[in-house]
This record gives C-alpha cells, sequence and structure tokens, in this order.
C-alpha cells in the first residue's frame, strides 16, 4: 500500500461521519457543567478565571464521553485533578526553557505510557499535557499558581456533582455491552441457519466480561439483572454451533436440517427479547410461535444422537434466557445468578489500589518493540519540539502548535494520521464559524461566555460521530473563550489555523521519522494466537479424558487467553493492512489464509466444548494422548512460524492415528472435532509454508500485485485490493 493511496484512504476515515446513538441528555447534562463554571467565574472574578474553570470543566466533561466501566463521576474527578496538578507544575516551571521543557518531556512522555492502561486513560492523560502547555501564558507566582489550579479542579467537581445529583442510565454502559453480547449470539444463530460453519467474532462477549468486572463498591449497587446473564450467552455460544454444523450436528438436509433451522430462529427470538430488556430495563415478550418452538417432543422429535442432545441443552439455556427476557431487569423480579450468595465477581481494583497495577502495565511496555513505548517517545519529542519552534515565532499563542500534536497522536499510524487531518479540517471550519458570530456580535464577554457553552453542548453531542465533527465546535468553544478573555479574533483566528497545520504536521511526520509498525510483528502475534488455541484445545481434550473441576477451570482460562490472543492479532492485523509499508514475513493472502485456518480451529475446538461431559465422568482416557501431542505441535509450530520455518505436525497424526484404533470410543463429536482440528492445522501449514524460492520471492510478488492494483485503481479499470 502506497503513501499517497494511503493518505487517501486516510483523508476519507479522517471525515468519515460515524454512525452511532446520540446522547444529547448526556451532552447538555455536561455543558451544564460547563456553564456552572463559567457563570459565577465571569460574573464574581474575572474572564481569566473563567476560561481556567472552562477549560477543567469542559476536559472533565469530555473525559465521561469515553467508553470506561468506571463511574462518570470518578473519571471526571480524576481528570480535574490531574489537570489542577499539571497546570500546577506547568506555573511552576514556565518561566524559563531550561526548567520548562524538560518538564513537559518527562510529562508528555508519561502521558504516552498511560495508553498501557487503555485507551481512556491515555486521552485523558494528553488533556493534561495540553492543560500544562496552556498555563504558560498566565502568571507564574505560587498563589496564582494555586488559584488557577484549584478552579480547574473545581469543574472537574462540577461535573461530579451534576452526574450525582442527576444520574443518567447510570449502569447504562454496562447494561449496553451485555445486551450487544446476547444480541451477538443472536445474531450468530440466525447465520448458522444457512451457513452452518459461519465464524463468530468473540469481541462483544470480551467487552461483556470487562464490564462486568467491578469494584466491591460497585458490586453493592449493580443491578441483578447484570449478574448471569454473560455467562449464559457464553453457554449458548458453543451449543448453537454444534446443532447447526452438519459434521457434529444436525443433517446437511432433510427434516433434521429443517428443525435446526427453527430452533435456531427461536433461540435468536429469545436472545434478541433478553438483549431488550436487559438495554431498555423493561419487560419484554417473546413470540409465541417462538416459545412453540422450543418445546421438545420425547416421540415426535426429529433430531437424533449429538444433535439431539445439542437441542435439549439449547432449550434448558434458553428457559434461563426466557425468565431473563420476563423479569425486565426489575430489582425485586430479576433472576439472582446461580451459586452462594456470597459466589465471587470479577474484581476491578479500586482508584486506589491501582497503583500497583499502573507499575506492572507500565513496566510491560518498557521496552523499544513496544508501540505504546514508541508512542509515548514520539509525545515527547513533538511537544517540545513544537513547543520551541512556535516559541521562535511571531504569534501569541504558540502553544496550539504542541497542543493540535498532543491531541492527534495515537499509537498506531492510521489514527494519528486520521485525527490529523479532521482537526485540521474540524479547526478550518469551527474558527470560520465563530469568526462570523464574533464579527456580527461584537465584544460582549457575558454573550461569548454562552456561546462557549453553547459550543460546548454541541461538541459533547458530536463526540462520538467524528472527530472532524467535534473538533469543529471544540475550535468554535476556543475562539468564543479567548473573545471572553479580550482576545481579538483577528489575531486569534490566524494563528491557531497556522498553529494547528505546524501541529498536525509534526505528529504526522513524527510517525515517519520513528514509526511502529504492526505489519512485522505479524507473524509473532500469529504464533501467539496459534499456541494460545492449541493449549485451548488440550485443555478441552482433557476436560474430556477426565472431566473434574479442575480441568473446566483449565479449560475456561484457556478459553480466555485464546480470545486475547485473537484479539491482538486481529488489530495488529487490521492495523496492518492500513499501513504504507510492504509484507514482512507475511503476505496478505498468507495472513488472511493462517487467520482463516485458525478459526477453523477455534471453530472445531468449540463444538467439542459443547459436549464435555459431566464432572466426575471418566469419558475418554484417548483424549489426553492426543491433547498432549496438539499441545507440544502447536507450541513447537507457534516457534516455527515466528522464525520463518514450515511447521510440522507429526505428533499430533501419529496420536490420532493410534486413537483410530483404540476401543471404546464413546463419543463421535470428540472424534469428529479432533478430526476437524487437524484440518485446520493443515490449512495453517499450508497457509505459511513456502519452499525457499518462495521465500525468496514472495515479497517481490506482493509488491508486484499491489503495484498492479493501484494501478487499475488509477486507470479506473477495477478496484484496488490493497496488501497487508
Amino acid at each position: 500500500m502506497k503513501w499517497l493511496r494511503t493518505f487517501g484512504e486516510v483523508v476519507r476515515s479522517g471525515l468519515t461521519i460515524e454512525e452511532t446513538r446520540l446522547e444529547p441528555l448526556l451532552a447538555l447534562r455536561t455543558a451544564a457543567g460547563v456553564a456552572l463554571v463559567i457563570g459565577p467565574a465571569l460574573w464574581l472574578v474575572s474572564p481569566a478565571y473563567a476560561a481556567s474553570a472552562a477549560l477543567g470543566a469542559y476536559s472533565a466533561g469530555a473525559a465521561t464521553f469515553q467508553r470506561t466501566w468506571r463511574p462518570r463521576k470518578v473519571i471526571a474527578l480524576g481528570a480535574g485533578a490531574g489537570l489542577a496538578l499539571s497546570t500546577f507544575v506547568g506555573y511552576l516551571a514556565a518561566g524559563r526553557l531550561a526548567t520548562f521543557l524538560p518538564l513537559l518531556a518527562v510529562w508528555a512522555f508519561a502521558a504516552g505510557m498511560a495508553w498501557a492502561l487503555g485507551s481512556t486513560a491515555g486521552i485523558v492523560a494528553a488533556t493534561t499535557v495540553g492543560s500544562m502547555l496552556v498555563t504558560v501564558t498566565l502568571p507564574t507566582s505560587v498563589g496564582r499558581a494555586l488559584e488557577h489550579a484549584g478552579v480547574i479542579a473545581l469543574g472537574g467537581v462540577a461535573q461530579a456533582v451534576l452526574i450525582l445529583l442527576f444520574p443518567i442510565r447510570r449502569w447504562g454502559a454496562h447494561r449496553d455491552a451485555l445486551a450487544d453480547a446476547l444480541a451477538a449470539v443472536a445474531d450468530y444463530a440466525r447465520r448458522l441457519r444457512y451457513d452452518p460453519t459461519a465464524p463468530f467474532d468473540p469481541e462483544p462477549l470480551m467487552t461483556a466480561r470487562d464490564a462486568a468486572a467491578v469494584t466491591p463498591s460497585q458490586a453493592r449497587t449493580r443491578p441483578p439483572v447484570l449478574h448471569g446473564p454473560r455467562g449464559l450467552a457464553e453457554r449458548i455460544l458453543p451449543v448453537v454451533a454444534a446443532l447447526a454444523d452438519p459434521d457434529v450436528g444436525a443433517p446437511a438436509e432433510g427434516p433434521g436440517r429443517d428443525r435446526a433451522r427453527e430452533l435456531l430462529g427461536a433461540a435468536a427470538d429469545v436472545l434478541d427479547a433478553a438483549a431488550r430488556s436487559i438495554r431498555r430495563g423493561t419487560p419484554a415478550e417473546v413470540p409465541p410461535r417462538s416459545a412453540d418452538v422450543l418445546r421438545v417432543d420425547e416421540e415426535g422429535e426429529v433430531l437424533e444422537g449429538p444433535a439431539r442432545q445439542a437441542a435439549e441443552r439449547l432449550v434448558e439455556l434458553l428457559a434461563e434466557a426466557l425468565e431473563i427476557a420476563g423479569s425486565g431487569g426489575a430489582r425485586d423480579k430479576a433472576p439472582t445468578p446461580p451459586g452462594p450468595a456470597s459466589a465471587g465477581f470479577l474484581v476491578r481494583p479500586t482508584m486506589f489500589r491501582l497503583l500497583p497495577v499502573v507499575v506492572r502495565a507500565v513496566r510491560r511496555e518498557l521496552r523499544r518493540d513496544s508501540p505504546v513505548f514508541r508512542h509515548a517517545v514520539r509525545l515527547a519529542a513533538v511537544a517540545t519540539l513544537g513547543y520551541l519552534i512556535a516559541s521562535r515565532l511571531p504569534l501569541e499563542h504558540g502553544y496550539w502548535a504542541p497542543i493540535a500534536s498532543v491531541m492527534v497522536m495515537r499509537p498506531d499510524f492510521h489514527r494519528t494520521y486520521a485525527r490529523a487531518v479532521g482537526r485540521l479540517a474540524g479547526t478550518l471550519a469551527g474558527v470560520a464559524l465563530a469568526t462570523g458570530i464574533v464579527r456580527a456580535l461584537g465584544p460582549d464577554a457575558h454573550v461569548f461566555g454562552a456561546l462557549a457553552v453553547v459550543s460546548a453542548a454541541l461538541a459533547y453531542t458530536v463526540l462520538r460521530t467524528g472527530y472532524a465533527y467535534s473538533q469543529c465546535f471544540t475550535a468554535a468553544y476556543v475562539v468564543f473563550l479567548l473573545g471572553m478573555g479580550g482576545q481579538a479574533w483577528e489575531q486569534t483566528v490566524p494563528e491557531r489555523v497556522v498553529l494547528t497545520l505546524l501541529g498536525g504536521a509534526l505528529a504526522m511526520l513524527a510517525y515517519v521519522v520513528f514509526p511502529a509498525w504492526e505489519t512485522p510483528r505479524l507473524p509473532g502475534r500469529l504464533a501467539d494466537w496459534l499456541a494460545a488455541d492449541g493449549r485451548y484445545a488440550a485443555a478441552v481434550l482433557r476436560s474430556y479424558a477426565e472431566p473434574t473441576r479442575e480441568h473446566r477451570a483449565d479449560m475456561r482460562r484457556a478459553l480466555l487467553a485464546s480470545r486475547e490472543a485473537r484479539a491482538a492479532w486481529q488489530e495488529a492485523y487490521d492495523q496492518a493492512r492500513q499501513e504504507p509499508v510492504g509484507p514482512r514475513g507475511l503476505t496478505s493472502r498468507e495472513a488472511e489464509e493462517a487467520q482463516e485456518a485458525l478459526k477453523g480451529l477455534d471453530r472445531a475446538t468449540m463444538l467439542m466444548e459443547s459436549h464435555v461431559p459431566r464432572v466426575g465422568n471418566r469419558f475418554a482416557p484417548e483424549a489426553e494422548r492426543f491433547a498432549e501431542a496438539l499441545e507440544a505441535d502447536t507450541a513447537r509450530a507457534a516457534v516455527d512460524v515466528r522464525e520463518h520455518r514450515n511447521p510440522d505436525w507429526g505428533r499430533v497424526e501419529e496420536a490420532l492415528h493410534a486413537w483410530e484404533g483404540a476401543a471404546g470410543d464413546r463419543s463421535p463429536v470428540l472424534r469428529r472435532g479432533a478430526e476437524l482440528q487437524k484440518r485446520a492445522l493443515e490449512d495453517l501449514a499450508a497457509a505459511v509454508s513456502r519452499t525457499p524460492l518462495e521465500r525468496d520471492v514472495s515479497s517481490a510478488r506482493e509488491e508486484q500485485r499491489v503495484r498492479a492494483a493501484v494501478a487499475a485503481e488509477g486507470d479506473g479499470s477495477g478496484p484496488a485490493h490493497g496488501g497487508g
């Protein structure tokens, strides 16, 4: 993928409107927090204090719109405290470049490393760098520093108080995550009706699990309906897959297939009803026809063998879903989760116990090949260089250049460039809009303060529809704040445009000079996924060989690790497809075929998981040998993939051959699942194995294919298919 073509895709991405559900009530409440601090400060003190208060309130409010499972008021307080601290230390060092530049570099580096904790922490930390840069234009006495820091912190407190007094869907994000997981399984069941081997993306289930981790205080107030349905979705998923699969479930044609389609459609209806009930907190009714379909007739049932077992298990699980759908999430009606009342929950550390977690996460990323570490280095270098360059320009508000750089930079190439384009486009539109209004109305601090609040409300409203559109109103908000402080628009508008362009250019150039490409890391990500899948498959096989609670717990841990490895691969693969660099280790076609092969291995293991015997029954001792061979071969193959060698499945083939002659094999699902696993491994070997000659010419062929696709797109003769 060439730079020119990549940049064209970046421009389209940066200006794309994202389809998302707007939250006007949340935007109105957050804008009210901005007004709550601007009004009194402007009326009782001065425009300078009003601007400081607005900085804290606006940034703290924007932080509450980030996707996080902690209470919004905690995020607002944390953002306000971080802004106040950065403001105070910025004041203390702002008198001289010799003190301010090292502080800025260290603070920006720490903000970049905050991405090790997640995107919310990284974005909030970046706003504190912007706050530090703004303070250099204000008085530098310690007393004034404390005053302005306190006023900025007050903005975060105001937002937190409003969240406390006027809660809007307090558990809304958690409800949405759980409902999305159930809806994803419902969609999967519908797709299985017509495509029995359809893939399933586990991301909604992973998100729901992340949302289910709560602090002890959250656990005491969490609605009962949020306790159990996630595990229900996890259990239903392999059952519907096993029912639909023609190898281990319903036959490919005939009455059995028709019955399976009926059950899958009814399962989708029930899961959708449960999802609506949880999302809205109201009872939901299941269509009577779907409820009738779920009645299994002992005599008239056409399904037999493993397919019938899967159907009966599905009906049992959907009965629990029907109970959830009928409860509506009400506190006095919601079903209690199974198990003792003191059953544990997924623990999320409190803010006071987060420090050891932060230290461990940051320490893991302190290596030169880490994208987070390289992002932190870029952020520190660009912030200091941008400030130095802007300070030498004959412009009054030079800090806008490094602020623009800091706010658009992300650990990956595509988002950094897309946000740079979006920020420039949004700034131009917002500045033009605000300038016209300022010229029409004339100087009036109170009017400008009101317009700043309106701009903040609009920015919050469109915050999730695209960076360019929220940035448009953010730019207008800044212009109105400067007008409120007495700055002439003739000076501020051209400066902001020029400095925003400079900051965006520095951010984009930094990624060229010191990139963190995911393309070279694809073999390593694929190897990690393969090894994790091997451990998951082996854990399922051991649960057949000796069904115990310990083996079931191992199977669950291995499943979660496999999903994490798959998510890491998918993220790296998606980013690599958007990078303007050639293939290194894996061509785009090899990566795609390898991905499909490992998805097949996942699916085969999931089918086997759906029929794991009950605890206490020694079911299939032959599975233990196959588990050992599978785990050993996948671990060795992971090393081979990472080092660009051809994998070999000798132990797996030997164990499967020995299994064919074993007596007492009582599980056709287990035996067929093992064969599907071996086939998936063979597909993987075919995808990544190359002869010496192919290794020499593969990169050249890939580059030639990409060039031909780009040329075809330029000539209009056909669509271009991007390479990796």
